[in-house]
């Protein structure tokens, strides 16, 4: 190999050995040279056995020596890196001028948001930045069945800890007066009629592209049953239809649901009201009358394009630009409603922010940063072929923004007992991340210590173990419980673990979320549960602080006594 791409392996493994306790491995130093030198995907076996010799070495040495090499031939890997501004693209969208661009998010207040709603609410917001205009949140409650101050409260909350911000901030019921009007306007242009037929005969007609006897009624028919809905009318008994083609093959323009009657109490309005616009209907006219120039959603409202512009061509009113793009959703972590409420009422998951949810309240929870989920939506673009991300895709985003500010702690899992004997020290002084100057952290030791049941398993009597921050012990005794004495110096080879002293020991509860489903089957394991130790540091981190537990992933603080876990 050539001796330039062995000193550029050399150095990858010598940084990522020093900004990990020490040790690499091969595919992570294989990973980095192919995402760097791609013409070498075509001879992995060929340089494979020098990285697996080249991290061999690496990992021999101990961290001093790593750190004198590095001192000496690749000084710039200590040099801390200035933060690149990356300008994310979106497309350059039509008959946009600057500074008139104005875009809006309108979600509806009858769940907790999600992953999705992160996209829409992003995409949109930058779209506004993009152009130095404005950005509209609008709450789009006309379904007071649906619809609880809960889930408002929740949509603020979650667009908050994004980070995104607003220019007007309204809902579609303020409107409720102008729908009335202009609802009224259609029917009196003879654009819209009052359909008083069963449900089930309105489904068959609009499947057999027949007209309804309704959509024949005179206007002074028309006029008094619009009348009759606001007080005689049951729900059901009559609906606000618009004047499409019933011919059409899009099924949206098969005479539409323009309003309709829904007795529920609305968290805001209470009874003020009894017959509520549709979503179509209300926000092509929101849209409208907000100025709203480029009106995107998600691509399952494609079909809805054509009514939205036939409305407002019905009433001389401006119409947007409409874009769209894909849903997105993760693997085995469903979105909908229609399937998380069931487990939240079965009690299969605890509530809105339980860690395996895709809702924004959970991803929080879980240790996902909001400036990854921006991140990640803006790398995805503005697609409209289906996105079933898998979830480490947003982790690889993540992991870039917690790297540089996760105290670095030792926790052990399945702990066995380790004692040690002539141990020169009573403490010792460990830096809280190998590169960042975030400190140092003083532990109290004795000869008790415990360790990983994995590395337990591993040691055999005889050989030699290095604690990490510690030093090197002697394995005297490897059955039931393991004994060793000090040794001086840093011998090469030696297998590098973590620790936690028995005396100051501190049990948590460690959460890993697992995908939530297996194909269409509820996984049952998706929720482990281990008793672990970590260090009495781990007190002294404010709830929500990210963590990375040496050898083992990143997790959250989610309370004195329970971490999540995050990502690796």
């Amino acid at each position: 190999m050539d001796k330039e791409i062995r000193k550029e392996i050399r150095k990858m493994a010598l940084q990522n050995a020093f900004e990990h306790e020490g040790e690499t491995k091969d595919k992570i130093i294989l990973g980095k040279i192919l995402g760097t030198k791609p013409e070498f995907r075509t001879k992995v076996k060929e340089i494979s056995k020098d990285i697996s010799e080249i991290v061999s070495d690496v990992n021999h040495l101990s961290n001093e020596e790593q750190k004198k090499e590095i001192d000496t031939d690749f000084p710039e890997i200590l040099i801390p890196k200035e933060k690149i501004q990356e300008r994310e693209g979106l497309p350059e969208l039509k008959n946009a001028i600057q500074g008139k661009v104005i875009t809006r998010f309108p979600p509806e207040p009858n769940g907790y948001p999600h992953i999705g709603h992160a996209k829409a609410a992003i995409i949109n917001s930058e779209y506004a930045k993009m152009y130095g205009g404005k950005f509209i949140l609008r709450m789009d409650d006309t379904n007071p069945e649906a619809e609880r101050m809960e889930y408002h409260a929740a949509i603020k909350v979650g667009l908050e800890w994004l980070g995104i911000e607003f220019d007007i901030v309204k809902s579609t019921s303020d409107d409720m007066e102008l729908f009335y009007e202009k609802g009224l306007e259609l029917i009196n242009l003879e654009k819209a009629y009052i359909c008083t037929c069963k449900r089930e005969d309105i489904s068959k007609n609009r499947r057999e592209r027949k007209d309804c006897k309704c959509s024949r009624e005179n206007l002074e028919k028309n006029n008094k049953n619009w009348t009759k809905m606001q007080d005689k009318f049951k729900p059901g008994e009559a609906i606000v239809r618009f004047r499409g083609d019933m011919k059409a093959d899009n099924a949206v323009m098969r005479d539409p649901v323009l309003l309709r009657i829904i007795e529920g109490k609305h968290y805001t309005l209470g009874e003020k009201y009894r017959v509520w616009p549709s979503y179509d209907f209300a926000v092509a006219i929101e849209d409208s009358i907000d100025g709203v120039t480029h009106a995107f959603r998600s691509k399952e409202f494609e079909l809805r394009e054509e009514l939205i512009d036939a409305i407002l061509d019905a009433l001389g009113m401006r119409k947007p630009d409409q874009g769209f793009f894909s849903r997105l959703e993760f693997k085995g972590m469903p979105i909908s409603k229609r399937i998380i409420k069931p487990l939240i009422e079965e009690g299969k998951v605890s509530w809105y922010d339980d860690p395996r949810l895709p809702t924004l309240e959970a991803l929080r929870r879980r240790g996902i940063k909001p400036e990854a989920i921006r991140k990640f939506i803006m790398s995805l673009g503005l697609t409209k072929a289906n996105t079933l991300a898998p979830f480490d895709a947003l982790e690889a985003f993540n992991r870039k923004f917690v790297d540089p500010d996760s105290v670095r702690l030792f926790m052990v899992s399945n702990a066995k007992k380790l004692s040690v004997k002539k141990l020169p020290v009573s403490s010792v002084e460990i830096p809280n991340h190998p590169v960042n100057d975030m400190g140092k952290r003083k532990i109290d030791v004795d000869e008790d210590f415990y360790i990983s049941g994995e590395d337990a398993k591993e040691i055999k009597e005889g050989t030699q173990v290095r604690l990490l921050g510690l030093g090197n012990v002697s394995i005297t005794k490897a059955v039931v419980e393991l004994e060793g004495e000090y040794v001086e110096g840093e011998p090469k080879g030696v297998t590098k673990i973590q620790w936690v002293s028995q005396k100051t020991a501190h049990q948590i509860k460690m959460i890993i979320p697992k995908a939530l489903f297996n194909g269409e089957e509820f996984n049952e394991d998706s929720l482990e549960e281990l008793d672990v130790y970590t260090e009495p540091y781990y007190l002294q981190l404010k709830e929500g602080e990210e963590i990375q537990f040496v050898r083992f992933g990143y997790c959250r603080k989610d309370s004195q006594n329970q971490a999540i876990f995050t990502h690796k």
